[in-house]
Order: structure tokens, then C-alpha cells, then sequence
């Protein structure tokens, strides 16, 4: 299951913040805030959906996040790459790296990367 864009911005601050009170929350955003009823509904959907968890302090709830951002990327990437690649890294990657307009120093940066990850597979 995936999270809205609204719903990802808001986990962006929860991975942030680690642990927020609503207020914290509310005050991570640039002006214009959103309103706090916004918050509130988005923080239900995502409890729902398994992504934040709380704890209770009187009328007060602590969020944090019950999902690792890298997690959570990572199988977003994963899904992006099944649905639209055909299953394939290296259709994605030629993609990527093509539409992204990559700089040279930028594609020197990924093929160490991908340099290294070969030598870790020929281990």
C-alpha cells in the first residue's frame, strides 16, 4: 500500500522528527500551514494504513512511524520499476539515466556505485 502525496510530505516530517506531538508536526511545515483538522485526517489515514503508530499522554498522542523511509522507498522503486519497466532494473536505469539528464560527474558517481555493488556480487 502506498501513501498519497499529501500523506508521503507528512511522513517526510515524522521520519524527520523521529517522534511529534501534533504541534511539532504542525510547525515542520513552511507557511501556509496546513490546517490542523488536515493533519489530523491525514495521521488517521496513515494509523490505518499501518504507517504511524502512536502513543497516548492524556489528550496529547506522540506519532512516529512504524515504516522506514529507505523501506519504504525501496519498495516504492521496486514497484515503480515491475509496473512500468517490465520487471527491468536495467530498463529503468537506462531510463533514469537518460531522461534525468545526468551530469558527467553525476554518471562518474553512479558507475562507482554500481562498480562497487559488482565487486560486493563477485565476492
Amino acid at each position: 500500500m502506498a501513501l498519497s502525496n499529501t500523506e508521503e510530505q507528512l511522513m517526510e516530517h515524522l521520519w524527520k522528527l523521529e517522534k511529534a506531538f501534533m504541534k511539532d508536526l504542525l510547525e515542520s511545515y513552511p507557511e501556509p500551514k496546513p490546517a490542523t483538522t488536515t493533519i489530523a485526517t491525514l495521521l488517521k489515514r496513515m494509523t490505518d494504513k499501518g504507517f504511524v503508530g502512536y502513543n497516548e499522554f492524556g489528550n496529547s498522542r506522540e506519532y512516529y512511524p512504524l515504516v522506514k523511509k529507505n523501506d519504504y522507498f525501496s519498495k516504492q522503486v521496486k514497484g515503480l520499476i515491475k509496473n512500468f519497466f517490465n520487471n527491468s532494473a536495467s530498463q529503468f536505469a537506462s531510463f533514469f539515466t537518460k531522461e534525468t539528464n545526468l551530469s558527467e560527474k553525476e554518471l562518474e558517481e553512479l558507475k562507482k556505485i554500481i562498480d562497487a555493488e559488482l565487486q560486493k556480487k563477485k565476492k
